[in-house]
């Protein structure tokens, strides 16, 4: 069956979109006829060749989407989809079946295409690592990206109060939209005084480099800190007399690390969390397949609010 797949020929190259042919499904594995997909940033860290480098080539990109089994709505995520085998960006996929997560009613597939990283980095961050409650107040950094949003969500529909921040003034709405109660707008220099007020309880923060030590400083005492990215660098310098003497907890999050028995049932969280109304999508814009490359400009162009999504159908 020959089927339409973005495809990584080289690191050094856009992906390419062609056909190839689908090999029938072998022991445990299902055919998705494959609906929405989710494009992220460690997409593009993978076809760059920065992550996963020894990774076979060629092969099929993407690491999530959503489809359908026999009708049955699923989102297909996880197994090492678009790394050590093909994945996901295609018209139809062979996957292993430990890779499919049926969907509950009323979630929309092209809402669960992005909660195979971006909903499932969220909800562990919020619920399992920060442990966020009514009682805590919470900052977002990068709080407009697809993690970011959603963070916002979980953390206002536990009850807290929540704070996000952005760079760019014109991306303070979709913030809003998704719970803060209030959005800062700028960079690390005067974050450290516009926190002073506020000393969270909680800090979300996907930037890294210069962020990290005024949020080190504007914590409250025993506050806790959750790094799941470093898009601003990966290198950070923060005081850690600050750190220990306020007894604050500074934790890290992979999603790459998780393990199937961590995988499945956070999944199965984020989407009933999805079907409450608890985390919400902001799907900012979807794309054909055919501009998966144009997919990858806009996320360097900083340009996304929200999540970014692939038609593949």
């Amino acid at each position: 069956m020959l089927i339409r797949a973005a495809r990584l020929v080289d690191h050094n190259r856009p992906l390419t979109v062609e056909e190839v042919d689908l090999a029938d499904p072998g022991p445990d594995e299902v055919r998705v006829d494959l609906a929405f997909g989710g494009v992220n940033p460690i997409d593009r860290y993978i076809a760059d060749g920065r992550v996963a480098p020894d990774a076979p080539v060629p092969r099929t990109s993407g690491g999530e989407a959503s489809g359908y089994i026999d009708g049955r709505p699923v989102l297909v995520s996880g197994e090492g989809l678009g790394t050590a085998r093909d994945g996901v960006w295609a018209q139809a996929a062979v996957v292993p079946t430990a890779a499919v997560v049926g969907l509950p009613d009323g979630v929309d597939p092209r809402d669960a295409a992005a909660m195979g990283i971006a909903g499932l980095t969220a909800l562990n961050c919020v619920r399992h690592l920060a442990e966020v409650t009514e009682a805590d107040r919470v900052f977002v950094t990068g709080a407009s990206g697809g993690v970011g949003t959603m963070i916002v969500s979980l953390a206002r529909a536990a009850g807290a109060t929540v704070w996000g921040h952005t760079g760019s003034e014109h991306k303070v709405g979709v913030i809003a939209e998704m719970g803060a109660d209030r959005v800062l707008v700028g960079d690390a220099e005067h974050l450290a005084s516009e926190l002073a007020e506020f000393q969270p309880t909680v800090a979300l923060d996907s930037l890294g480099d210069g962020f990290m030590a005024p949020l080190v400083e504007a914590m409250a005492p025993r506050g806790r800190i959750v790094s799941y990215g470093t898009s601003a660098g990966p290198h950070a310098a923060f005081n850690m007399q600050q750190l220990y003497r306020k007894m604050l907890a500074l934790l890290g999050y992979g999603g790459m690390q998780l393990t199937r028995d961590e995988r499945r049932p956070g999944l199965d969280e984020a989407l009933r969390a999805l079907a409450a109304g608890e985390l919400k999508a902001h799907i900012d814009t979807v794309l054909p397949l055919a501009q998966v490359n144009e997919a990858f400009e806009r996320l360097v162009r900083r340009e996304v609010q929200g999540n970014l999504l692939l038609d593949l159908s």
